[in-house]
């Protein structure tokens, strides 16, 4: 508040004056006639009173006058501030608002320290900024404008779409939440565009509300595109500070492993080589493990493994950490139910606890696949296996001679990964059909063997009918037809194998065909089975017969495999964001079990469950400890926050997002007429009190 503003505000003290005039005043005191009084002398009176105010409601609109004088004088240099778009001619707009609800936007807004890194704890989060400034954009539409709403955690998600109902637009943003997710901006500003496109209004825009940490700080610069502008209005929002986190913790025994990663400090300040390679272009290379970037927001501080309110372990931090698995021994007779916590504080603090939970090892995959036939010229593993290990999907490759006879042996994995296998035995059907029927993952490629399968041998009941094989009638596959690989599979237009297997109608049935050949024969089909899925491929991996495991739709084909396998419960922890799906169960109830640091288990708060195309699906948004009940039975599981969503280096943005022509920030309506019309309803006021004061006096005098 300036100096001026404030002197305006002080007239209010003028009040007093009021106060005093009327304890002041003196009134003729009431008489009444006494026929013994007239033998006494009179004597003049000294004292009226005085103590008492009197006509209080003249007294209150004197008040009131003082008091809006000085809101009058004070009001014109009083303006609040909102976000507002600038229209073109005052025509009507088609915007998007993108409010990203990511882990990040949990950060406190800037106005903290210098260094950047602790927030004070009553300053507003990023995302609450954001969330404010959008309702501020969704009160400034006017008729005929339409409006959508996307929220930018992973995955991206429409909030709203496309609308004139402005009263919808108010609503849909009371629903917007912070969670833990990942940042998704190139996926949630795509999503913008397409509710955008075929709106009649010419002028469209989309209205980014981030801080733009999307863990890619060297992609693209974030720009508009000839009929869609993209604004980035807030630069307060843009991420900054150091942070570390806990993105993992499990128990083994007697043991905890904790990973605990941090931010760089080039985070808070790029330096000039980070700045230079960002400038072109290219993402900077991550410090190693141990450099001293880190140590910024790790120094001082301790890892420590809680049960209530005891401490069972600590661990001082690293002073230069950037991501490291800390061990901590824990002593005997430990509860169940523990809590990893980093002591100290750092930009984010939902980020500083995580269970810990039994540690079943990562995600388990096992692969079938014959060397002599699925190689690579220059040697090494086969292709599959250098393939799941290059994607880093937190999934341990377990390579198998041949599938196992005994469903306890398939137990212990989530997912099966067969290369054309020359058909099965029974025992082998048995036992893989109840492990898919329970939960399991099973990706078949068929090739020549599977088509050569010997007398005995099949795949009943995981691939219905008779594998054939015989060579392509036509090259390719429809990439029109393949959307669950992406846009790798644009990749496969061209393919042109040596031969390809030929399944009959019967496998089709019940299933759902994710990608089909030119001809349009299924090229790869999932059909589930019990609780679990089987997809088959109706190429094989070997390299002689084509080059599909070469091909990026191969790694999204692998991508998607794991993904489901994890899915349905193939692994204990789950990155916030992605989903659960039940198949084959009927009654499902998830409920994150809040964790109180002195209480243990706190409360509960149950998750929706949603059916889409007729498969029950959960999407946790928060990190934390989580209890399923799948048709009765329970399990216990854990969402950890993604591992990118601690890097704050922001994402680079073109300069005509920033536009000023787009909007920006613009002064409330001057309340300066109002005050003055009141100030003149005030006077009117008090001139009929005074004259209705005027009139009673003499009536009053007559009557006594």
């Amino acid at each position: 508040m300036s100096f001026i503003t404030l002197g305006a505000l002080l007239v209010a003290l003028l009040v007093g004056a009021p106060i005093a005039a009327h304890l002041l005043r003196r009134r003729r005191a009431e008489e009444r006639p006494f026929p013994p009084a007239r033998l006494v002398p009179a004597t003049p009176p000294t004292a009226r009173r005085r103590s008492l105010l009197e006509d209080r409601a003249l007294f209150a609109t004197r008040a009131l006058s003082v008091l809006a004088l000085a809101v009058l004088g004070a009001t014109p240099l009083l303006r609040c501030s909102h976000l507002s778009l600038s229209r073109r001619a005052g025509a009507s707009v088609a915007l998007a608002i993108v409010v990203d609800d990511s882990l990040s936007m949990r950060a406190r807004s800037r106005g903290g320290d210098a260094a950047g890194d602790a927030r004070p704890s009553d300053a507003p989060s990023r995302f609450e900024r954001a969330l404010t400034a959008a309702r501020e954009l969704a009160g400034g539409l006017a008729p005929g404008d339409a409006a959508a709403i996307v929220l930018a955690g992973a995955p991206a998600r429409v909030g709203l779409a496309s609308t004139t109902n402005l009263a919808a637009v108010t609503e849909a943003l009371a629903t917007v939440t912070p969670s833990d997710r990942a940042t998704d901006l190139d996926g949630a500003l795509d999503l913008a565009r397409d509710l955008l496109r075929g709106l009649p209004q010419s002028d469209k825009r989309i209205v980014l509300l981030s801080d733009l940490a999307d863990g890619a700080p060297g992609a693209p610069p974030i720009s508009g595109t000839p009929d869609i502008a993209t604004w980035v209005p807030l630069a307060e929002l843009e991420a900054g500070g150091e942070d570390c986190g806990i993105v993992r913790a499990d128990r083994s025994g007697q043991k905890a492993r904790v990973r605990v990663v941090c931010t760089a400090a080039s985070a808070a300040a790029p330096g000039p080589d980070l700045a230079a390679a960002e400038r072109d272009g290219g993402a900077a290379a991550p410090p190693a493990a141990g450099a001293s970037a880190g140590a910024g927001a790790s120094a001082g501080r301790s890892l420590e493994v809680r049960a209530g309110d005891a401490v069972l372990g600590k661990v001082a931090l690293p002073p230069a950490l950037r991501a490291e698995e800390i061990s901590i021994d824990l002593p005997s007779g430990t509860p169940e139910i523990l809590i990893a916590a980093l002591t100290g504080g750092d930009a984010i603090a939902e980020d500083d606890r995580a269970p810990i939970i039994p540690a079943g090892g990562p995600l388990s995959i096992a692969v079938v696949v014959d060397p002599a036939t699925t190689h690579v010229e220059t040697g090494g593993p086969p292709p599959l296996e250098q393939a799941l290990s290059a994607l880093d999907l937190d999934a341990q490759i377990r390579p198998l001679p041949s599938v196992p006879e005994h469903a306890d042996e398939l137990a212990a994995h989530a997912g099966l990964i067969v290369d054309d296998a020359p058909g099965f035995t029974p025992e082998v059907r048995r036992s893989l059909a109840a492990w898919v029927e329970r939960g399991g993952v099973a990706l078949l490629t068929l090739g020549q063997r599977a088509a050569a399968a010997p007398l005995g041998a099949g795949f009943e009941p995981l691939v219905p009918g008779v594998v054939r094989w015989s060579s392509s009638p036509v090259p390719g596959v429809d990439p029109a037809t393949a959307g669950w690989l992406g846009p790798s599979a644009a990749g496969l237009a061209d393919i042109a194998p040596r031969g390809r297997a030929t399944l009959g109608p019967e496998a089709s049935e019940g299933a759902e065909v994710l990608a089909r050949w030119k001809d349009g024969a299924p090229f790869l089909v999932r059909r589930p089975l019990g609780r679990g899925v089987v997809l088959f491929m109706t190429l094989p991996l070997s390299t002689e017969e084509s080059d599909v495991s070469l091909r990026p739709a191969f790694l999204s084909l692998l991508d998607g495999f794991v993904g489901a396998a994890r899915a349905r419960g193939g692994a204990r922890r789950l990155a916030a964001g992605e989903m659960w799906t039940f198949d084959g169960y009927r009654d499902v109830k998830v409920e994150r079990v809040r964790v109180d640091s002195s209480e243990g288990a706190a409360g509960r708060e149950p998750l929706p469950v949603a059916e889409v195309e007729r498969r029950l699906r959960v999407s946790p948004p928060l990190a934390g400890l989580y209890e399923l009940t799948l048709d009765g039975e329970r399990s216990t599981r854990v969402v950890s926050v993604p591992e990118r969503e601690i890097d704050l280096r922001p994402r680079r943005v073109a300069e005509g997002a920033r536009a000023a022509e787009l909007g920006g920030m613009s002064a409330s309506i001057d309340a300066s007429p109002y005050v003055a019309l009141l100030l003149l309803v005030l006077l009117a006021a008090e001139l009929l009190l005074r004259a209705l004061g005027a009139r009673r006096q003499p009536s009053e005098a007559r009557a006594g």
